[in-house]
């Protein structure tokens, strides 16, 4: 099964860290949205924290392509609300 990250950019999909920054940025832009920032953000944080000793490169995939697909999902629901398209089959 293909990964989700290929669409994201490379940059950001292959690197943890840039991966953590951006579902970061996506929660706060969500919790302001919602008035409940630091619930999202912390449900972001704990995840990449239960994971953060994980090993297994499967594994590690799975989480990848987890955030990669939350990215994703936000993306696409903005951009429906910016635009009046609904991009999904749903």
């Amino acid at each position: 099964m293909p990964s989700l990250q290929t669409a994201l950019p490379p940059e950001l999909a292959n690197n943890v860290i840039r991966l953590y920054r951006e579902c970061i940025r996506r929660a706060k832009y969500v919790g302001h949205r919602q008035h409940n920032t630091q619930l999202v953000v912390d449900m972001v944080r704990q995840q990449f924290k239960k994971n953060m000793h994980e090993t297994d490169p499967d594994k590690i995939q799975q989480c990848k392509d987890d955030a990669a697909r939350g990215l994703i999902n936000h993306i696409l629901f903005e951009s429906e609300k910016m635009s009046g398209r609904k991009f999904s089959k749903t």
